[in-house]
């Protein structure tokens, strides 16, 4: 075996290490949030509380009370309510981006042990074997751990760039919101609304990103409902024309479920960044011991051995891992496609191994 190979798993551990350092700190600054947070939420139930007694006051005493002070009370009434409702939202995005961070230093701390115990076997087998070649189950792992460290690279940019950047948005608005309530209230509650805005719009980019992390519908619901809502989405989302025909019924393992979904996930997306196609069909045969999917587009099409080729030289190239993936489980993959012809990606899985 080559010192590069047995070097391959401590790079993946050190990289992962790293990344989890990262993880650290961002759930630190969300750790702040969350506490920043709930001493707000503290303050403005304290604050509706008065209001309220307040309120109870005035409405057995109207005539008591002059109309502008009358005003002013239900005005601040309606304010807290209102800031109240928005905080708890965001104590709630910030507990899932908590929970999402938890779940992914996990899969980072197993990353890290499972290369290290892999250079470990991988060095034993150097010193007892004086220099044979790797054996077809140690390339396999290597493959496996390279492919889940792109994921996690993958996932890291996706936080950083979508959830964690949406957040922060938002806290900057609700501090511009607070400073305006103590000098124009008339552009406190117009900047409100675009910070209620804002916030259901980032609570639907987190929705869509954990489904496209890991559709729990997949777990409760299985394949097809799975890939009938992701296309549904992906349509809408899109703007692109998308069909999907299914053939037969039956129930896959896990792992050829997800291996399903992640194949359709990448090559739909490939139709969009690439093929500036104007329909896509997407089919599901289930018939058979062996699953088939094919993804069809109308697109500009392209030069499969050239694309591929290069692909598999970069080595972190989407189509590239997905092949890996798909060969990993016994599967093939195929393209048929010709520059200005559309493009039908054809992937084969065995039911079971």
């Amino acid at each position: 075996m080559s010192n590069t190979a047995i070097l391959d798993p401590i790079m993946v551990a050190e990289d992962a290490e790293k990344e989890r350092a990262q993880v650290e700190s961002e759930a630190r600054e969300i750790d702040v949030l969350v506490k920043q947070t709930n001493n707000e939420i503290d303050r403005l139930v304290q604050r509706q509380t008065e209001s309220a007694q307040k309120l109870r006051q005035l409405e057995a005493n109207l005539e008591s009370y002059p109309r502008e002070e009358i005003k002013t009370v239900y005005t601040s009434a309606q304010d807290a309510q209102m800031r109240l409702f928005m905080m708890r939202n965001q104590l709630e995005q910030l507990q899932n981006k908590q929970r999402s961070l938890q779940r992914y230093r996990g899969q980072l701390d197993r990353l890290s042990m499972t290369a290290r115990q892999l250079a470990e076997n991988a060095h034993s087998i150097v010193v007892s074997s004086s220099g044979a070649n790797p054996s077809a189950e140690n390339k396999t792992i290597i493959q496996i751990i390279e492919a889940q460290e792109l994921e996690r690279q993958h996932l890291s940019r996706q936080m950083h760039d979508g959830p964690a950047q949406s957040l922060t948005n938002l806290i900057l608005q609700a501090e511009i919101v607070q400073r305006l309530f103590d000098t124009d209230q008339a552009k406190a509650r117009a900047e409100l609304g675009n910070l209620k805005t804002s916030a259901n719009t980032t609570f639907q980019r987190i929705r869509d990103f954990i489904f496209d992390l890991r559709p729990m519908m997949l777990d409760d619901l299985g394949l097809m409902p799975t890939l009938k809502r992701y296309v549904q989405t992906f349509e809408s989302k899109n703007h692109l024309p998308t069909h999907l025909a299914t053939i037969g019924e039956r129930t896959l393992p896990s792992y050829i479920e997800v291996a399903i979904f992640r194949a359709v996930q990448e090559l739909m997306n490939n139709v969009v960044r690439h093929a500036h196609a104007s329909r896509i069909q997407l089919a599901l045969d289930l018939t058979s011991d062996t699953v088939q999917v094919s993804v069809e587009d109308d697109g500009n099409g392209f030069d499969v051995e050239a694309v591929m080729s290069a692909a598999r030289q970069r080595g972190s190239s989407g189509l590239a891992n997905l092949e890996k993936r798909i060969q990993m489980l016994g599967g093939r993959i195929q393209f048929q496609s010709a520059t200005g012809r559309g493009t039908k990606a054809r992937v084969e899985l065995p039911a079971a191994r």
